[in-house]
């Protein structure tokens, strides 16, 4: 008899492949490697504030979902640190200065549309941009604070310094999505829209390269 594979394995194992493409983007290469600026963190911590404005809008109205409610705590809200890392970086003005590229208006979009009626779609939505922000948050945001100089300030999306132990953490939460009372075509489905947040990701790493190409040209 074939063991079975527990739902978050196999959510790992298929959506692999989409999230080193997403990993392996030119836009984060140079960002890690020195070749980025900081205009170009300020234009990343930037549109993920538009994505998490949507999520965690989503999250409001899924807290009385008997399975989406699960998967939700207070201490994984990213808007203050991401609002507080931009009132840094740009200033108490941030709000008027800041825009969402093609690629964030649709990825918000495709959130608000899935997590009106879907609870499952709003868990891969949240899976995929808090466990992927999780895992290489820290060490980016380290990174990010020797480039450039910071301390705590600007950096605080990153550090996720409200869950103590982040490998406990991702680990409970894959004992979540085992235990999610989803039959294997609703299984299929969540799966399908991680690959859908993937992509949207990727995308919106090129963007971020256009972007970059018009303000320096």
């Amino acid at each position: 008899m074939n063991a079975v594979v527990p739902f978050s394995l196999a959510l790992r194992e298929r959506s692999s492949s989409a999230h080193s493409s997403s990993e392996c983007d030119g836009f984060m290469t140079d960002l890690l490697t020195g070749a980025g600026t900081r205009d170009d963190y300020i234009a990343l911590i930037a549109q993920h504030w538009f994505i998490y404005a949507a999520l965690e809008e989503a999250a409001v109205r899924m807290r009385v979902d008997p399975v989406a409610s699960v998967f939700l705590r207070d201490r994984t809200s990213r808007l203050p640190a991401l609002e507080a890392d931009l009132a840094f970086l740009i200033g108490p003005q941030w709000r008027e200065s800041i825009r969402p590229l093609p690629t964030t208006q649709a990825y918000v979009s495709r959130i608000r549309r899935v997590a009106a009626t879907w609870p499952g779609g709003f868990v891969a939505h949240h899976y995929t941009r808090l466990l992927g922000d999780l895992s290489g948050g820290p060490s980016i945001g380290r990174l990010m604070q020797r480039r450039f100089g910071f301390e705590t300030n600007g950096i605080g999306f990153l550090l996720f310094g409200d869950i103590a132990d982040p490998k406990a953490f991702k680990t409970v939460y894959r004992d979540q999505l085992d235990a999610a009372p989803w039959d294997d075509d609703e299984k299929e489905r969540v799966i399908a829209e991680v690959l859908v947040a993937y992509r949207f990701t990727t995308e919106l790493f090129a963007d971020l390269t256009r972007a970059k190409a018009h303000r320096v040209a």
